[in-house]
């Protein structure tokens, strides 16, 4: 990993899934801190860290150095946006097989629900220090 990103948390999304760029473009807004960068599982960060989109779920967060998946990564994400997400950290609070059975069965019918994109996101002229690559 680039010691410049050994800091930084880093949420990795499915780039073809039309419900991670839905999560992607929430998070950017609501990211007035500015304490994530995106990069998605099909790109080269991920590839540099050994991650695997076939095995991979949906969305990762890779936290200073730790990979976080499934519900968790994704309850961790939300609650660090803005002040009236921090509720949704209680859902921690759950059994994560709980959680991430939930998250698996929506993770399974996403291209289903939300469609598939052909290729990547490409972010605007005003998102690209968002992304890693």
């Amino acid at each position: 990993m680039d010691h410049k990103l050994k800091d930084k948390q880093i949420i990795f999304f499915d780039g073809e899934c039309g419900l991670c760029d839905k999560f992607v473009d929430f998070a950017i807004k609501y990211d007035s801190k500015r304490k994530f960068v995106f990069a998605p599982l099909q790109g080269k960060t991920a590839e540099k860290l050994h991650l695997d989109l076939e095995t991979s779920t949906s969305v990762l967060l890779w936290d200073k150095g730790e990979l976080k998946n499934k519900s968790t990564a994704a309850i961790l994400i939300l609650c660090q946006l803005n002040w009236w997400l921090k509720p949704v950290k209680i859902f921690l609070l759950i059994p994560a097989f709980i959680r991430n059975w939930v998250y698996d069965f929506i993770a399974k019918n996403r291209y289903k629900w939300f469609g598939k994109k052909e290729s990547c996101r490409i972010p605007t002229k005003e998102e690209r220090s968002y992304f890693l690559d």
